[in-house]
């Protein structure tokens, strides 16, 4: 690997660490997110304290910092460090050191990196995601088509070059999920806004 591809990794692996449900619920007197529901750190587990506007910023943030580690690696180390860039920044969420490597699920910033990589990938992820959640109302099962149609396009759109990032974020996200995976599975999955 390239020092501009390890550089490229780091600079996704402290971006996509930055803890932002955490940082914002602290902040709203709400205390440790990681106490309550899943114990994630993303948006999901923000929606159960009951207060949507922090969720929603805590699903914007997490989305940023995916995107904004693509674009800075491919203008800072070039094009070819932008899936290196997006992986890491993937990671960095899901394990913050900062946090005893456990954070969050991954989700929200997969969608950031996808929006930088290529954009239609992210269009076709977000709107599918939104559409599921109009229609099941279930938060993960929403994610997961969302992702699997990410790959499909990634792979229809940009070919090899593109399809290896965003497979393995979402075989990652996925792996994530497995829990969740489980209920959806068994029925049990709870819906949006219902508590764990």
């Amino acid at each position: 690997m390239s020092s501009a591809m390890l550089w490229a990794a780091l600079l996704g692996l402290l971006l996509g660490s930055i803890p932002f449900g955490l940082v914002l619920t602290r902040a709203a007197g709400l205390g440790d997110i990681r106490s309550i529901g899943s114990g994630n750190i993303g948006a999901t587990n923000v929606l159960r304290t009951g207060n949507k506007k922090l969720a929603a910023a805590t699903l914007l943030l997490d989305f940023l910092k995916g995107a904004v580690a693509v674009w800075l690696a491919g203008a800072l180390f070039g094009p070819e460090t932008a899936g290196i860039a997006a992986i890491a920044a993937v990671l960095g969420h899901c394990h913050p050191p900062w946090l005893g490597f456990r954070g969050g699920k991954g989700v929200a910033t997969a969608l950031g990196v996808f929006l930088a990589l290529a954009w239609p990938v992210f269009v076709a992820a977000g709107l599918t995601w939104l559409a599921m959640a109009k229609l099941v109302k279930i938060s993960s099962a929403s994610a997961l088509a969302g992702l699997l149609v990410a790959a499909l396009v990634a792979w229809l759109w940009g070919g090899w070059p593109l399809f290896w990032p965003v497979a393995l974020i979402v075989a990652y996200v996925y792996l994530r999920h497995h829990a969740n995976i489980r209920r959806l599975l068994a029925g049990t999955e709870p819906r949006i806004g219902q508590g764990k």
